[in-house]
């Protein structure tokens, strides 16, 4: 699942802020009893202070066709929040002296483009160069197929390098299933036993493992997409992920995970504060978490139909889980209300309008628009269920009217507003707004 621009966990905004002493959780569950009620989020969340739970709510259902609800003990996929597990496993290597975090993956990898001048920390902060292959448009078409090693890497090393090593920053999954590579081989593990011995098992963290096939007699969600109903998404084969987005975990594990993570249990002080070192946001299998002057640390994930974020904030000792299989409304909405009901903050409960539009008003809008203030087009198109938008390089979205010439997608923020006679749109995502001319 791809959305353009800039996809932010919260909103980073001023004024001065602290944990509530007496906090009062009755307006975020009013918040998610509407989302739930308008088909728009199923899934699981869980908030600890001081390493103990203190809210846990599951919405929807786990298995649509079985008509199983979602519960405490759902499992999720987690996808790139497994980053994170990963990065975790790169330091220990190196705690060990088994890997140097400067060290060139050429040994490694011999037949990666610049693999000479690639290194270790240039794979765990995204700044290698090397193409990021679940972008490309063939991805769609065989990410449901079981993968080996070697095909994986024949696909990573065909794909080559978009920019020199450590000359910017650019999201890759690629970086994270070669370090799942380099793992297995310098402790000579598969990466799930490396998972049980050096994570889940100290922790106790009964629910969180490498995936294989969906069980749901394993308390194991299959993730959905809305079209006037659930309807099951294709299933990703994990064998393509791995350590970059093959997890399953619950929420409760995931706090576990992230208070033990940020309370010094995995790793040494040096490490600890080399994950959390950022550049252009981006730690070691980390993103920098702004809310209010508050900056915590934590993860997104987003596979097949699931999405989740992990979040940690010293302040009050805090931390945060989402996982979702099913969602049409934009999760960072959700981590702001939750976050503001942690610190004492106001927010208002969503609001869903929905305007009729004669399918034949819908040629109005319909074009290719450029804009000149970011490097997008937007092709526009209908179908039998309203319009439809896709930006460059990304996966098509519908829009729903809202008001007139109005359309949003909720699940990224999107909001477009058309203005036919001037061949013109204004795309608002995020607090940031760009004019876009149809062509």
């Amino acid at each position: 699942m791809k959305l353009f621009l800039v996809f932010l966990m919260v909103i980073g905004l001023s004024g001065p802020i602290g944990f509530a002493q007496d906090v009062v959780w009755t307006p975020l569950d009013n918040y998610l009893d509407t989302l739930e009620a308008h088909n728009k989020f199923m899934g699981s969340i869980a908030v600890s202070k001081n390493g103990d739970v203190v809210y846990a709510r599951s919405l929807g259902m786990a298995d649509v066709e079985l008509e199983k609800m979602a519960d405490a003990h759902s499992k999720y996929r987690i996808g790139s929040i497994s980053k994170t597990f990963t990065a975790v496993l790169v330091f220990k290597a190196v705690e060990k002296g088994l890997l140097d975090l400067d060290q060139s993956i050429d040994g490694f990898f011999p037949t990666i483009k610049n693999g000479d001048n690639t290194t270790v920390r240039h794979l765990l902060y995204h700044r290698s160069g090397i193409h990021n292959f679940t972008n490309d448009e063939s991805f769609k078409n065989w990410h449901t197929e079981k993968k080996s090693q070697e095909e994986l890497l024949a696909v990573i090393t065909e794909a080559g390098s978009d920019f020199e090593p450590d000359s910017m920053m650019a999201y890759s999954n690629s970086n994270y299933v070669l370090l799942t590579f380099m793992l297995e081989k310098i402790f000579d593990k598969p990466y799930a036993d490396l998972l049980t011995e050096h994570i889940t098992q100290p922790l106790g963290l009964e629910n969180t493992y490498l995936g294989g096939p969906i069980d749901p007699l394993n308390n194991e969600c299959r993730s959905y997409v809305f079209h006037d109903r659930w309807e099951v998404s294709p299933e990703s084969d994990m064998s393509i992920p791995l350590g970059a987005g093959g997890i399953v975990s619950t929420t409760s594990d995931l706090v576990k995970f992230s208070d033990a993570l940020f309370g010094g249990r995995l790793l040494t002080d040096e490490s600890l504060k080399q994950m959390t070192t950022v550049q252009d946001n981006f730690g070691a299998g980390l993103i920098l978490v702004p809310f209010y002057q508050l900056r915590g640390f934590g993860h997104t994930g987003g596979i097949d139909a699931f999405s989740s974020v992990f979040s940690h904030f010293s302040e009050g000792n805090v931390s945060y889980a989402l996982t979702s299989n099913g969602t049409t409304f934009n999760t960072n909405d959700i981590s702001i209300a939750v976050l503001s009901t942690v610190y004492g903050k106001p927010f208002s409960l969503p609001e869903f309008k929905i305007f009729e539009v004669d399918a034949a008003d819908l040629d109005q809008y319909l074009g290719v628009y450029a804009s000149s203030e970011i490097p997008l087009k937007i092709s526009i198109t209908k179908d039998e269920k309203g319009l439809i938008a896709q930006a460059t390089g990304q996966s098509a979205f519908p829009l729903v009217a809202t008001e007139k010439h109005v359309f949003k997608f909720e699940m990224a923020g999107i909001e477009m507003t058309f203005n036919p006679s001037e061949n013109s749109m204004l795309l608002k995502q995020g607090g940031a707004q760009f004019n876009f001319k149809r062509e």
